[in-house]
């Protein structure tokens, strides 16, 4: 058997103040994932515990996200999370403060 991709979830979250890069990220798995409802797993026999999720950040700067915070979003199955630099940052006037929009994609598959 192999890892077959059978769903690609996609997500955007911000922090509208504070410049949280965790949040933001957290926000757009969240939004990735809470769209919509997989039946696949147990469409082919298999548990939704057994999906694996490869989850992808996209954010200014990756270094500010906290991977294992993002990692526990997931209901079911294992995963694993990379960031990777993307999304925005958005000052605001005063420069004081910013808004970070960050991108998710979640990538699931199955043992078929």
């Amino acid at each position: 058997m192999a890892l077959k991709r059978v769903a690609l979830e996609i997500g955007m979250g911000t922090d509208i103040r504070g410049g949280d890069y965790t949040k933001a990220a957290v926000r757009a798995l969240r939004d990735a994932l809470w769209h919509n409802s997989l039946t696949v797993a147990t469409a082919l026999g298999k548990s939704s515990d057994d999906m694996r999720v490869e989850v992808l950040i996209g954010v200014p700067q990756p270094s500010q996200v906290d991977k294992e915070q993002v990692l526990a979003v997931l209901p079911h199955g294992t995963g694993t999370v990379t960031v990777h630099e993307g999304g925005l940052e958005i000052a605001n006037e005063a420069g004081t403060d910013k808004t970070i929009i960050a991108q998710a994609a979640a990538v699931v598959r199955l043992d078929l």
